[in-house]
């Protein structure tokens, strides 16, 4: 794959819902690539939401999890593709509902391929 960019994301990146909850990894990333000491987030990991304060007609509707998918670049880790910043992502409630994207808000280093 060609012309992929963007940050890696790994356990100390701050990554919020739209509505402003807290997206945090439901285990810790482990495996064998660390940057700065934390561990590269990959599509194999699964992300929760938490303190999202999303309601709809005054009846909570949190964002409480989120489905990454990861690009195409080629770079995996422990077999599985890396998740960059660029990555295509996005927030659920509990019913499934899509509430959007995550917020990206610091992550990695920057990553290219080409």
């Amino acid at each position: 794959m060609s012309g992929t960019s963007g940050s890696l994301l790994d356990a100390h990146a701050v990554i919020g819902c739209p509505h402003g909850g807290r997206v945090t990894a439901a285990s810790s990333p482990s495996g064998g690539v660390r940057i700065a000491g934390a561990a590269v987030a990959t599509a194999a990991h699964s992300y929760v939401v938490t303190g999202c304060p999303h309601t709809v007609n005054g009846v909570p509707a949190p964002c409480v999890t989120v489905r990454w998918t990861a690009h195409g670049t080629g770079i995996t880790v422990d077999g599985a593709p890396v998740l960059l910043d660029t990555a295509a992502a996005e927030c659920f409630t509990a019913a499934f509902v899509p509430q959007g994207p995550p917020v990206v808000q610091a992550a990695q280093r920057k990553v290219t391929v080409r």
